[in-house]
């Protein structure tokens, strides 16, 4: 499911195992990183190498926690390299603070993990768009994860920076990345376009040089093997805990007939969709199947070693009947929780692990201190359509037919689409999407009264009522960018028309909001602030103070009456709560987020209706299965 980084703790292969915690400050003429085919494992500085990785994402973990998820790796380390995390903005590359992935490398490397680096460009991971940058949908017609020209010209000049990168750190050149993935799971896509998958074996080639390991990895069928693999790169195979494992790697020999078996993911826990119940693998399982794996002398990753956070609008969605979007927490039921600390599955590998090599001696790390701060009362700022000069300072883009994010360049959040009403419309009347043209769900207003929402998939009708001229304000929610299969290339907002009772709405406002600069700047705490006290129905913003305790530790903001919307902590962007859909019903606020001196704002879009207590909870621990209503 995903492009990432591997950090591995390390093991000699098919010999007598003993385990080695390696350090990589050594010359790059006397390393080396090989896979011999003739004794089918990898050779690392010429002796026999198994390697037992874990999968963290440094994009959903703070900067300030890194190093504190990689001590608790016993193994090894995967991440992925998002695109759109670095280029957000096309042209414009971002590596710093918590985007700092030299810093991510270098921590590892201090910690004596070696790195599978999997930089795409697409990841899957769960993550907005599988990692691509939604501004490749300002062409309309392209074909992604393909030979379309524009595609592979925007890959390219992406690589070009990132590999440049990334060529100091490979092992070979006294670095600590020893492989790295080309693509991801190219087999579970519809293209199947080996002229794509020859290009950037060429492209990582040229930037890379031609001593580094470059594979691929698909999932166990056939199809995907065929389509996702390619001479040259290293097939290798993922799969879970309801597999036949001797059958699998059967597979990956009829594609491999040498070298080392690799599962390149092996799942310990799944992803959660919003109105899910909240997934979770048994652990008896994961580690009898590790144990089962090492004993065959398979390299093996475990996706997830620790999920961590999809903060702001990074959260993927899947859409197979239909759009289901992912929820906030990146738990995954894996060996480490969202807020790193360590489970019964990660002592239960842990055992497992030490019956092949040696494991880390002393204590585990601990986990990160909690505290319950209790319940802080929001007052009410304002409705959306009354904060529009703050949240949208450069004004409404004028278009006769609705424009869609990707056409104006608002890639995440929101945007508020406003118009009038062409006659008058006593009688409830219906207003219509009749392409499915939600994407993902309309906030309906008329004259800053709340008529209720639409829905993509579920809800694409409801009745309004009102006068010839009134103000129809349509707020859309981007959901989260579908992040696999067919369905990638997912514009978000207005996609067509839509229709009250025979008529067309035309004439639209379209507002781009940056609800993120608004909330950072405090405009949002202090500049509108009094504007009254009483919940009410429809986006608002509210806002409050948690005053300082002395203390800054970890915690998760329970919402409990809320209904659907945002949180931010001091300017950062929590992500989203839906309690009513579940099965999440906190959300995770890291240490670094909050100060222990100074009062932490809070801020809160609800987007349909705030419970009359207006109050929020600051818990010590976390609550991320309770499934709610799912209507």
């Amino acid at each position: 499911m995903k492009p990432l980084i591997t950090f591995v703790l390390l093991s000699l292969c098919l010999l007598p195992i003993i385990f080695v915690l390696v350090s990589t400050s050594f010359k790059a003429d006397s390393s080396s990183f090989s896979i011999d085919y003739k004794n089918n494992c990898f050779r690392k500085d010429g002796k026999p190498f198994q390697f037992i990785s874990g999968s963290i994402h440094y994009s959903r973990i703070p900067r300030e926690y890194w190093k504190d998820r990689l001590l608790k790796i016993i193994s090894a380390n995967t991440v992925y390299v998002p695109w759109n995390f670095h280029e957000t903005v096309q042209g414009v590359f971002n590596f710093a603070g918590d985007r700092d992935l030299e810093y991510f490398l270098n921590l590892a490397n201090q910690t004596g993990l070696l790195v599978i680096l999997r930089p795409g460009p697409y990841i899957c991971a769960e993550w907005e768009m599988g990692g691509l940058p939604a501004w490749l949908l300002q062409k309309p017609n392209i074909i992604l994860r393909s030979a379309d020209t524009e595609y592979l010209k925007a890959a390219s000049d992406w690589f070009g920076v990132l590999l440049t990168k990334m060529r100091p750190w490979l092992y070979q050149n006294g670095g600590n990345i020893i492989s790295v993935q080309v693509e991801n799971e190219y087999g579970s896509y519809f293209a199947c376009d080996y002229n794509y998958m020859r290009h950037l074996h060429t492209l990582f080639r040229l930037f890379l040089g031609e001593d580094v390991i470059l594979f691929t990895t698909d999932g166990n069928t056939d199809k995907e093997m065929i389509c996702g693999t390619l001479e040259g790169l290293y097939a290798t195979i993922d799969f879970g805990t309801d597999t036949n494992i001797t059958a699998a790697f059967i597979r990956q020999r009829r594609f491999e007939p040498k070298g080392p078996l690799v599962n390149s993911e092996f799942y310990t826990g799944w992803l959660d969709h919003w109105g899910d119940k909240h997934a979770s693998v048994d652990t008896v399982k994961v580690s009898k199947m590790l144990g089962e794996m090492l004993s065959m002398g398979a390299s093996v990753n475990m996706y997830m070693f620790e999920g961590g956070t999809n903060f702001g609008y990074w959260n993927g969605a899947d859409h197979d009947t239909r759009f289901r979007s992912v929820v906030t927490s990146y738990d995954y039921n894996a060996p480490l929780s969202e807020a790193g600390d360590p489970t019964d599955k990660l002592l239960a590998i842990r055992d497992v692990i030490k019956n092949f090599r040696d494991i880390p001696v002393g204590p585990m790390p601990p986990a990160t201190p909690k505290f319950a701060y209790g319940f802080v009362t929001l007052q009410k700022v304002g409705n959306i359509s009354s904060l529009l000069d703050t949240l949208s300072p450069q004004g409404p883009v004028q278009s006769q037919y609705p424009l869609t994010f990707e056409e104006i360049k608002q890639y995440y959040g929101f945007m508020l689409y406003r118009t009038t009403l062409p006659r008058n419309v006593p009688e409830p009347t219906p207003l219509i999407s009749p392409l499915n043209g939600i994407h993902d769900r309309a906030y309906v207003s008329v004259n800053g009264v709340y008529q209720g929402l639409m829905e993509r998939d579920t809800a694409l009708v409801m009745n309004v009522t009102g006068q010839q001229g009134d103000q129809l304000d349509i707020l859309v929610e981007n959901m989260g960018r579908v992040h696999f299969g067919s369905y990638i290339n997912d514009n978000k907002g207005l996609l067509g028309n839509l229709i009250l009772g025979n008529d067309v709405l035309t004439d639209w406002s379209i507002y781009p909001l940056d609800i993120d600069t608004a909330v950072a700047n405090g405009w949002l705490q202090a500049a509108h602030s009094g504007s009254g006290m009483e919940a009410g129905d429809g986006p608002m913003i509210y806002s409050g103070t948690l005053k300082p305790t002395g203390l800054a530790w970890d915690t998760f903001v329970k919402l409990n009456g809320w209904t659907k919307g945002q949180v931010w902590v001091n300017g950062v962007n929590l992500g989203r709560y839906w309690p009513q859909r579940g099965p999440q019903q906190t959300l995770y606020v890291p240490r670094p987020f909050l100060s222990a001196t100074q009062p932490n704002n809070i801020t809160v879009l609800e987007l349909e209706r705030a419970p009359s207590h207006r109050r929020i909870l600051f818990m010590d621990r976390p609550q991320l299965n309770s499934t709610g209503q799912k209507t």
